[in-house]
């Protein structure tokens, strides 16, 4: 019961249909002047779908320079296991590492792989392509927002959003499943953390000890999203600029970055792109829990506006929108291939 009122009280833990209602009649509305469904898809000409939907993760890496994202091998499903371990051997790949869907789903399906065992574990299960990716050595997380009409040479960046990881810290007495406990948003993640874990979150952590249960910043398996827009800066805005504008046509999207400071990443050194999000990327700073619902909407509403005028730019330029048929096609492969990563 506690955990529900807590899911009810919080807005960010709203079923994404709930919160998105009021944000449907402003698409039907942009539909409706576009004379398509599936405006989007010109939104990023170079990304399957603009990146709203089916986009493989892989293939936008390969649009980025590969000095700005860590190495990476696509694993088709059913792969054998040797050839899995040889292609991580020539990447120059190790243990532990990231996998993940190369068609994802907000967080969903991505573990840290420790030893062979969990890779031949996470393949068996895995009914999908998926990445395995070196971890990146950084500490510190955002997600920058950026749009760029397609007539300008310099973008700008939209909102930044920290990511708190699921951090907990020993006391000296309390095992780490106390310790989850004690936080409504560590216990959310319960379910999946045991199965994760296992006899693991018995032990007892020493006095100021931590432990990263959850080593990305995924709101679906509990970081804390932090509205950072305050770290926009006419020099960080110049180092997104300068990568946004080396992946072929890209105009609206999200980085999530992993840094060491940022000074440095003002600097463009020191970090890594753990992924560059399209058409179907979320404003996360809105998800600060300082924020209002009524804040989010204004800023879903604001961003869906960017997408729709880049989207009729760009569709000017000659890129088309999808025809209804091929977006209803494209839709029905998307919820597929959702309901796979779910029962994962």
């Amino acid at each position: 019961m506690k955990l529900f009122i807590h899911k009810i009280t919080n807005w960010e833990y709203w079923p994404f249909q709930v919160l998105y209602f009021p944000i449907y009649f402003l698409w039907a509305f942009y539909a409706f002047k576009a004379k398509s469904i599936f405006f989007f898809n010109a939104s990023n000409p170079r990304i399957k779908n603009g990146g709203f939907m089916m986009e493989s993760k892989k293939a936008i890496y390969d649009l980025l320079p590969k000095k700005y994202y860590p190495k990476t091998v696509l694993i088709r499903e059913n792969t054998d296991l040797n050839k899995m371990v040889n292609s991580l051997v020539e990447k120059g790949i190790y243990f532990p590492l990231i996998a993940k869907p190369d068609i994802g789903l907000r967080g969903s399906g991505v573990k840290k792989i420790r030893t062979v065992t969990e890779l031949k574990n996470y393949a068996e299960k895995a009914n999908f392509d998926f990445l395995l990716q070196d971890l990146i050595p950084f500490k510190n997380e955002v997600g920058v927002f950026y749009v760029r009409h397609p007539h300008e040479k310099q973008g700008k960046i939209t909102g930044i959003v920290a990511k708190e990881f699921l951090i907990v810290t020993g006391n000296g007495t309390s095992s780490i499943e106390d310790l989850i406990m004690k936080t409504p948003r560590f216990m959310l993640q319960m379910s999946a953390l045991q199965e994760e874990y296992g006899d693991q979150l018995k032990r007892v952590l020493s006095k100021n000890e931590t432990m990263n249960l959850v080593p990305f910043g995924n709101h679906a398996r509990g970081a804390k999203f932090l509205d950072a827009s305050h770290l926009i800066s006419d020099k960080l805005t110049q180092v997104i600029n300068d990568i946004s504008t080396q992946v072929p046509e890209f105009y609206f999207g999200r980085f999530d970055i992993m840094y060491n400071s940022i000074e440095e990443l003002e600097r463009g050194e020191n970090f890594q792109i753990v992924e560059l999000n399209g058409a179907a990327s979320e404003p996360t700073h809105i998800y600060d829990p300082k924020h209002s619902v009524w804040f989010a909407w204004k800023e879903l509403a604001r961003h869906i506006t960017y997408m729709y005028e880049i989207s009729v730019a760009n569709h000017k330029r000659g890129f088309p929108y999808l025809t209804h048929k091929t977006g209803m096609q494209e839709y029905r492969l998307h919820v597929a291939q959702n309901n796979k990563i779910l029962n994962f």
